[in-house]
């Protein structure tokens, strides 16, 4: 049924074509089952006149005008045929409601009133025979009626429709806000982070700056001390090299970030942010797992702001709760879990919302994985797992663990 009305509707023609020759058949059937006193006479000249009344119905959507022209031009049947078809009266009844459907309230009150005026003055001055004593008055008001009815029908569907057509528009536009706030926050969070690593960088060169010229200075005095400022620069260059490549790929704005010389905050930053939540009123413990030495410092910048993300999320949405944060370096790959037990975010906007987008832009700039949600028995669970990378090739966690409270 949904694939033949989906095909009809794309051609519009050939259901209203299909419409007639229903009406069409009405006719038959009720011709053929009608008394013979009711009849229309003899067969099958009055069937023509039916299919002449039909026509209009065939152009109702195609030429309007041209459809009410003609089926006015079929109330002169009675002046040389008793009998008016039944398809005459369906006719005006689609009419009327097709225009009150598609059309203006003026227009489709215009149609009516055209459509009908003559039929019930008609009715009043030339009354048809029949065999039935039925007054002039009794059809002013029948099909009085009948236009107000296929009026109003066709209005309420045509408000039907406006008002679905105004919510689909209020919902793509809705979508596209949507769409567009969604990237405008991936686009802020990667500048964010570009201009982050781009500080990263810059610290970096400036260091390497500083260990080139020491090295220079002690060349001939010291050959060891140079070797390892050299062997440093030559470390140095390689990280740097692999987060200019990553600055390159989420630097979005053509707009120069300004340099700032300042080393980035890492995994030795994680202590303060764990202090400042306590400060804050959520009473939180840190677990370290593994040897956090030979971490990438952009690695390190990502995990701290997760860090820095989801604590903020559990002081501003948990509640009164505990929360626990957790890194491990294992296995060449440096894992952080933040929980708490509190009631977690509330769901719509106020939820978190950018700072989940911040968390996803880190985690893949570095191809790792992440995982955020409600824990199964209550508050908040956000889940990163990173894979570190070593300029030496061998990999990070060897080492103690350690945990604060």
């Amino acid at each position: 049924m949904t694939g033949a009305r989906a095909f009809l509707r794309g051609r519009p023609l050939l259901a209203d074509a299909l419409l007639a020759g229903a009406l069409l058949l009405f006719d038959v059937v009720v011709t053929l089952l009608s008394p013979r006193e009711f009849g229309p006479g003899r067969l099958p000249t009055p069937w023509l006149w039916s299919v002449l009344c039909a026509v209009p119905v065939v152009l109702r959507r195609r030429a309007p005008a041209v459809a009410v022209g003609m089926a006015l031009a079929t109330l002169a049947l009675p002046v040389w045929f008793d009998a008016v078809p039944n398809t005459q009266g369906l006719a005006f009844v689609v009419l009327t409601y097709t225009l009150a459907a598609r059309g203006p309230t003026w227009r489709a009150a215009l149609a009516a009133v055209v459509l009908w005026v003559p039929v019930m003055t008609l009715n009043a001055v030339v009354p048809l025979a029949s065999p039935l004593d039925v007054s002039s008055a009794y059809l002013v008001l029948n099909n009085l009626l009948t236009a107000l009815v296929s009026y109003a029908v066709g209005r309420a569907v045509h408000a039907r429709r406006t008002t679905l057509s105004a919510l689909r528009e209020r919902a793509r536009v809705a979508e596209e806000n949507q769409r567009t706030l969604a990237e405008q926050a991936v686009a802020q969070e990667r500048r964010r982070i570009a201009r982050e690593l781009h500080d990263m960088v810059a610290h970096q060169v400036s260091v390497m700056g500083v260990l080139a010229t020491g090295a220079r200075r002690v060349l001939r005095r010291d050959p060891d001390a140079a070797d390892e400022a050299i062997a440093t620069i030559e470390q140095s260059s390689r990280t740097t090299l692999r987060e200019m490549r990553r600055l390159l790929d989420v630097l979005r704005s053509d707009a120069e970030p300004a340099a700032d010389l300042a080393p980035q905050p890492g995994l030795a930053g994680i202590e303060e942010l764990v202090e400042q939540a306590r400060q804050a009123g959520l009473p939180v413990t840190l677990a370290v797992a593994g040897d956090a030495t030979p971490v990438p410092e952009g690695v390190a910048l990502a995990v701290y702001r997760i860090v820095q993300e989801a604590l903020a999320n559990a002081v501003r949405h948990a509640g009164s709760a505990t929360a626990r944060v957790r890194v491990a370096v294992d296995d060449g790959h440096l894992t952080v879990e933040v929980t708490d037990t509190g009631r977690g975010a509330p769901p719509g906007p106020a939820g978190p919302g950018h700072g989940l987008v911040g968390m996803r832009e880190w985690v893949g700039l570095y191809g790792g994985t992440l995982h955020t949600g409600p824990r199964p028995g209550g508050g908040f669970r956000v889940y990163a797992r990173i894979p570190v990378e070593q300029a030496d090739g061998v990999p990070a966690g060897a080492g103690g663990d350690r945990e604060s409270r």
